[in-house]
């Protein structure tokens, strides 16, 4: 978990915010959206939204009563609580990929259908990591699963081989509920979840402007056990939103507004985040344009629109549209994610490991990222300048034409730097490896897997979660 110690970066000047905020009221009061389940809409009916069919229309003051509801911040538990964390405030929270249906093979420089075997993998790289903070959900999609168990494995894996924070199942309300289930078995009991929320759930919309009944069902168990919920636009411009930022933003804000608004209907106070995994779209070739200037502006205005409502917010991510791990996307994931961490995001789905526009997990990508996720982290630290660390007294010592290698306030601080995971500082008369980033971080990545060690699980939690599973089948 990253804590800024730096002032948030605000994209749009105070005014121009309000008239984005201005605009999404009006669309959901004039336009409404399309809301096709039939228990959501009695919800929303209830609570002072106008239902015509299968849309709603909201009227502003509703709007900002039940936006109001919803907390600033929360903390998500970990089944270790020393890896539990705060989302919202000055903290961003980094989860990686999610729903990549392939995995890079880098020996051969292909791509292959992601497997269960792919899943551990990941989520045993996830537990190594310093700066990953929530594991589960879809890390990839393991194709070799069948569909009524693949949830209750992916938590399975997630559990066995981490102690980190989790991810719930959005895959309709019978998985959701499932999913809290198995959290109970882990956590003491539903109860136990309900008051210490240990699920993040990911609810996205269908744009323009509609929640299908799937994430709907999902959203509605999650709140009503008070599980916290992204509520995320998937905006493309051009296609399913308005070409221009400015409308896509109006767009994607009164999206999420409508998901925030019924989850406080269903239960107020249910912990939600603000979010959009939003892009642009190259109109040239039809694809979507993750690692653009503009997909990064987007999700800067969505963070300084969460603060505006006073919630946290969730966007960016080490995004890239390369389809291999090479310059492209090293500098395309470096903007996006340093971006996304000054301007304040709170959670951070996609911080590690992705190609091709959402599609493809890279094992050398991930720990490449996550080597930038210590870079970002380490910047967005102050440096003390207390007397100690202004060294008046260590120049005192050298003085003039000297030097501070043997010095004692060199000895005393020699570890205050970070240091690299695999980013060479080799000069080049001296070096001993030639080899490039991707080649390092695959022998990285191999190294970690073999020598992982699992944290430890109760025997009783692990047979009564393994029947569970086996009882999905």
């Amino acid at each position: 978990m990253i804590k800024r110690e730096i002032k948030h970066l605000d994209y749009l000047e105070q005014s121009e915010l309000e008239k984005i905020h201005q605009a999404a009221l009006t669309v959901l009061e004039k336009n409404g959206v399309e809301f096709h389940s039939r228990e959501a809409r009695a919800i929303l009916q209830k609570n002072g939204a106008k239902v015509e069919g299968e849309k709603v229309f909201f009227p502003p003051q509703v709007v900002m009563e039940m936006v109001g509801k919803a907390p600033s911040e929360f903390t998500l538990h970990a089944r270790n609580s020393e890896k539990s964390v705060t989302i919202g405030g000055n903290c961003t929270v980094h989860a990686p990929g999610y729903g990549s249906p392939y995995v890079m093979d880098y020996v051969n420089n292909t791509r292959r259908n992601a497997t269960y075997d792919d899943y551990i993998a990941f989520t045993k790289l996830a537990g190594n990591s310093k700066h990953i903070d929530v594991v589960g959900g879809v890390l990839v999609e393991p194709n070799d699963l069948a569909d009524q168990i693949r949830h209750g494995k992916m938590f399975q894996a997630a559990v066995k081989h981490t102690d980190k924070c989790l991810m719930g199942s959005a895959m309709g309300g019978k998985k959701a509920m499932e999913s809290i289930e198995m959290a109970a078995i882990v956590f003491g009991g539903i109860d136990n979840v309900k008051n210490n929320p240990a699920l993040i759930s990911l609810i996205n919309t269908n744009s323009p402007l509609q929640f299908d009944p799937r994430m709907l069902d999902a959203l509605m168990v999650y709140a009503r056990h008070s599980q916290p919920v992204i509520i995320a636009a998937l905006a493309m411009t051009g296609t399913t939103s308005p070409v221009t930022l400015a409308g896509s933003l109006v767009q994607q804000c009164a999206e999420i507004l409508s998901g925030i608004v019924f989850a406080q209907m269903v239960n107020p106070g249910t912990p939600v985040v603000f979010g959009s995994a939003s892009s642009i779209v190259d109109l040239r070739s039809g694809n979507l344009a993750i690692g653009s200037p503009e997909s990064v502006k987007m999700f800067s205005v969505i963070a300084q629109l969460a603060r505006f409502y006073d919630v946290p917010s969730r966007g960016g991510g080490s995004l890239t549209d390369a389809i291999i791990h090479d310059s492209q996307s090293g500098f395309e994931s470096m903007m996006v994610l340093m971006n996304s961490v000054l301007c304040g995001t709170n959670f951070m789905l996609h911080s590690v490991g992705l190609l091709e526009n959402y599609m493809t997990m890279s094992y050398e990508k991930f720990i490449a990222d996550d080597e930038m996720l210590g870079m970002v982290k380490s910047f967005t630290e102050r440096f003390p300048v207390s007397d100690e660390y202004l060294a008046i007294e260590a120049m005192l010592r050298v003085g003039s034409g000297g030097n501070f290698i043997a010095d004692e306030h060199t000895y005393n601080h020699m570890k205050d730097m970070r240091i690299p995971q695999i980013s060479s500082r080799q000069s080049f008369a001296g070096a001993t490896d030639f080899n490039e980033t991707p080649q390092r971080a695959h022998e990285y990545s191999k190294m970690i897997l073999r020598e992982y060690q699992t944290p430890e699980l109760d025997e009783k939690v692990e047979a009564e979660l393994e029947k569970y599973i086996s009882a999905l089948g």
